[in-house]
């Protein structure tokens, strides 16, 4: 028989040093030469990014040393930082940002020394020894970056430029003879996801003619270029609301698989991949619909789709070599893992965790969709409380902690979460909303929060409490909102304009619009345009938007967590609310840590700040958290 204790008091095996100790980030999977490649992420390494290879003989090896780490800073978010190729497997050093090269002996040495240089989205030219690349360059008498297309040299690092012009680039892929080159790029003020454009070139040693702009326009997101075995060009675009999948032939563009669902993801980092040839008629692709992914088989000759049963119900890195295929995986029972295989068999490569727990301690995601404002409907996924030795009082409903994600162009997932289960295994209840905005929901959904960025959103986290509180499941007076970055602004914008919520903490949160508008870095300079409007034009509805402009409406205590290296959302936008809350007496707690930047990676770092966030609900709601749990004392 379970024991009955208080909501959010219950003892848990999901501890802090058990999410940080035992867990790996995996990104980056990548198939080269049979054998597959990846990136950890070691918050016991103070978030340092090794490459991994899995060798001949099945075992996973390190393939640099303690002094290195992979990462690149272009954009800020990075992505597609290294490239194992014929010549030795090249990377980028996070210290530096300049390129290295990995040797068969595993000796590395320095290919780039341009300090002034970024590189990200790296490919390999066989026949001219030569590396293409993005390359973001940043001197002190520049107004922003200047992003261009770049070819490096192995031999000496020496730097030409391929194109330049546009404001950002991105996805450069050569065709299998290297005779032509595509890419995509975009302007100010647009997203990857708003519009893009793809262009086409002959590619020889000596640079790129003929080039021609081939698909994309400022209403049309396209994603992931790149060429069939046969050298057709296939990209995806979301010109009929979805991003489908499409064929460069004659000119022309055709589809190649049409269906109300989503082959592409907003391009936040670089080398996100969804796609890859098995062979010259079959294609291996992910797709979303209605919030779960899937994956399946495409035959480029008629377009019939045929899905593939597998166990995951999340997928990334899709990267596929001479019929076989690497990616990383998830579903709502099983943390990420890379794995390989082909149409008949899967082998498992590696965990991201090595942590066992008891299945049924896991809360398991329940799909949700709700009316919300405009006479429409949002998304989301409900976590019920779950422990298998508790259970709490008759007379009394769980606490809600309502899950905000980041972007606020990306989307939550059913995959398996510590982060979740942390909540809900100590008897919270956990709404995760893909609010209007989020991405998997087609164009159109993820258009609804243009302009509404702080009204919809804060919408639709409204209403889905209600929905819960409605369906008597949750208890309307312990209901607390968090969230990280454009989370947190949601997070806060919901505690001014609703009473909804009695708590919130926010992560790295936007408070002041204008600031972010005139002060982050390059990639977002111009997102709010879509978001709130074009500044200064519309400076004044920003300043109405502002968390901080309504700091006085928020009456409830709230949590800041911030690291103070910073540079997307600087630690001036948390104390500038803060103050502005302790002169209206708001309780408000602040913990600034050091060395972190847009995002916790140190193992120390996540858990403190999640058993800081635990003790403050329960300081606010009026309960014990099991263990040795301190609140954080109000400023």
């Amino acid at each position: 028989m379970k024991k009955t204790a208080s909501y959010g008091s219950w003892p848990s095996d999901i501890t802090t040093s058990l999410m940080t100790s035992g867990a790996i980030g995996l990104s980056e999977a990548r198939l080269f030469d049979g054998l597959v490649y990846w990136l950890e992420s070691r918050p016991q390494e103070q978030g340092r990014t090794v490459i991994m290879r899995q060798n001949q003989q099945g075992d996973s090896e390190a393939l640099i040393s303690a002094d290195y780490s992979c990462r690149t800073r272009v954009h800020e978010y990075g992505g597609a930082c290294y490239l194992p190729t014929t010549a030795g497997l090249f990377f980028v050093n996070q210290q530096d940002q300049q390129i290295y090269k990995i040797d068969t002996s595993l000796a590395v040495n320095k290919v780039t020394n341009a300090p002034s240089f970024r590189f990200a989205d790296l490919i390999f030219n066989a026949k001219t020894s030569a590396l293409v690349a993005v390359a973001e360059e940043h001197r002190e008498n520049f107004k922003e970056p200047r992003n261009s297309l770049v070819t490096i040299d192995i031999t000496d690092g020496a730097i030409s430029t391929l194109h330049e012009g546009q404001d950002f680039y991105a996805s450069p892929c050569l065709s299998d003879d290297a005779a032509q080159l595509a890419w995509l790029s975009w302007m100010h003020p647009n997203m990857p996801w708003d519009g893009t454009l793809l262009w086409r070139a002959d590619y020889s040693g000596g640079g790129i003619v003929n080039i021609a702009m081939v698909a994309g326009d400022n209403e049309e997101s396209v994603f992931q270029p790149q060429w069939s075995p046969s050298g057709g060009l296939y990209y995806v675009s979301d010109k009929t609301n979805w991003w489908n999948l499409y064929k460069l032939g004659g000119g022309n563009s055709e589809p190649v698989c049409t269906m109300s669902a989503e082959f592409g993801s907003p391009l936040w980092q670089f080398g996100m991949t969804r796609y890859g040839f098995i062979d010259k008629n079959t294609i291996l692709a992910s797709y979303s619909e209605s919030g779960s992914e899937k994956l399946a088989t495409i035959n480029v000759q008629n377009g019939e789709l045929t899905d593939l049963e597998k166990p995951h119900s999340g997928y990334s890195s899709l990267r596929v070599e001479s019929g076989s295929y690497c990616y990383i995986a998830q579903s709502s029972v099983e943390f990420p893992a890379i794995y390989k295989g082909d149409l008949e068999s899967e082998t498992l490569i590696c965990r991201s965790s090595s942590i066992e727990i008891d299945q049924t301690n896991y809360s398991k995601a329940e799909s949700v969709t709700f009316p919300t404002g405009g006479n429409t409907e949002a998304h989301g996924f409900y976590y019920a409380p779950a422990h298998t030795e508790y259970q709490g009082p008759s007379d009394e409903l769980p606490p809600l902690v309502v899950m905000i994600h980041g972007g606020p162009t990306a989307a939550t997932s059913d995959a398996l979460s510590l982060k979740i289960q942390y909540w809900t295994n100590r008897g919270f209840a956990v709404l995760d909303v893909n609010y209007r905005g989020s991405t998997g929901f087609g164009r159109r959904y993820r258009d609804a929060l243009k302009t509404q960025w702080g009204i919809a959103d804060v919408e639709d986290c409204d209403y889905g409490v209600r929905y819960l509180v409605e369906q008597g499941l949750v208890d309307s007076d312990r209901v607390a909102i968090r969230g990280g970055s454009a989370g947190g602004f949601t997070v806060l914008a919901a505690l001014a304009v609703t009473d909804t919520f009695k708590a919130g903490t926010s992560l790295y949160g936007v408070t002041d619009l204008t600031a972010l508008a005139t002060e982050t870095h390059k990639f977002e300079a111009r997102y709010l345009d879509s978001l709130i409007g074009p500044y200064p034009e519309e400076k004044a509805l920003y300043e109405q938007r502002s968390p901080s402009s309504h700091a006085g409406a928020i009456t409830v205590p709230v949590l800041f967590l911030q690291g103070s290296e910073d540079k997307v959302v600087p630690p001036s936008q948390a104390e500038l609310m803060i103050e502005k809350l302790k002169s209206n007496n708001v309780p408000v707690a602040y913990l600034l840590f050091e060395g972190e930047a847009h995002g916790f990676r140190k193992s120390e770092t996540i858990s403190e700040a999640f058993e800081a966030e635990l003790g403050f609900y329960g300081l606010v709601f009026g309960f014990k958290p099991a263990g040795d749990i301190v609140a954080p004392a109000f400023l």
